[in-house]
């Protein structure tokens, strides 16, 4: 049984930004922050079946892909790595890469990485805030600049590169052909509401990811019957015992959780592993609030909450 405040963990990019600010107190001005990593705050639990991550980029990322399950543990990997994006903030011009624009033989995908035209050849489409792009296993993609992003994804950093805007760093030509489904991206469901306060964004049999908006002053009860993550977007809440603002996550498992709602309400993404949507995930208890909760966007993090990651 598990309500946990997440810890963050910070990876530094040569991509990244200085600036995380409303989503954390981190400083980047010195080393560029692009991914800051959420974990167990019990560093004695197994690891989860998945990982949520913010991502911010000031430039491109390489042109990727990742392997499905099956290939990954042909390599020695417990698992392969499907994603899914939620769009947090974007510049006018942002853009994501999703598929390519026409089907390639292995040797044409081949021939497109060790030339680089498969720059040229990536799908980009523009984004907004709101956004959710699914990416399955196997789906060649990137991410643009200009972008904060919400990843939810299988527990897994298994990444091939295509193409790497000249940052001198490996590419995975074998591996990339090997595992790359080397063509259009498959065509993405739309989101599924399921009652007033959720919506299910992705249903997939990796993990489910919803977002849940709740109204001010209310109360609610979280049964968190499986691993659970809640990344907190917008307004504030107590969730159990821990006080979250915009930016904080928190981890559930195998409990149950009071959430009172602060005066501004509160929005939060919320997966767990799938298929398909847990019903019974939040319960509303017909209470409203009368004490008022903090109302902060963002705080200072705790030094025994950050970690550095490797680069």
């Amino acid at each position: 049984m598990a309500i946990e405040h997440a810890s963050v963990q910070v990876a530094r990019k040569p991509w990244g930004v200085a600036d995380l600010h409303p989503w954390s107190g981190i400083d980047g001005s010195g080393d560029a922050v692009g991914e800051l990593w959420f974990q167990r705050a019990d560093k004695n639990a197994t690891d989860p079946a998945l990982l949520l991550k913010l991502l911010f980029t000031s430039e491109p990322l390489s042109i990727q892909v990742h392997p499905d399950d099956a290939f990954a543990r042909s390599i020695g990997l417990p698992n392969g790595k499907t994603e899914a994006w939620y769009i947090l903030a974007a510049a006018p011009d942002a853009r994501v890469a999703l598929g390519l624009k026409r089907q390639l033989t292995p040797g044409e995908l081949r021939a497109a990485i060790s030339d680089g035209s498969i720059a040229d050849l990536a799908q980009w489409r523009s984004v907004a805030k709101g956004d959710i792009i699914f990416v399955p296993a196997g789906t060649i993609h990137a991410i643009g600049a200009g972008i904060v992003l919400a990843e939810i994804q299988q527990h897994s950093d298994a990444t091939f590169r295509l193409f790497d805007y000249g940052r001198q760093r490996q590419l995975h030509e074998d591996s990339a052909v090997a595992v790359s489904d080397a063509g259009p991206a498959r065509v993405q469901a739309g989101p599924r509401r399921l009652t007033t306060a959720r919506t299910a964004l992705i249903a997939s049999p990796h993990f489910v990811l919803e977002r849940i908006d709740l109204p001010a002053n209310s109360g609610w009860v979280l049964n968190a019957t499986r691993e659970t993550w809640i990344l907190m977007i917008e307004g504030h809440a107590t969730i159990g015992s821990i006080s979250a603002s915009v930016g904080d996550a928190v981890f559930a498992e195998a409990d149950r959780a009071d959430i009172e709602v602060g005066p501004a309400g509160m929005s939060g993404l919320v997966a767990y592993p799938g298929p398909d949507p847990t019903m019974s995930l939040l319960e509303e208890t017909g209470e409203r609030m009368t004490k008022s909760a903090g109302t902060s966007a963002t705080r200072a993090p705790k030094p025994q909450e950050i970690v550095e990651a490797q680069t």
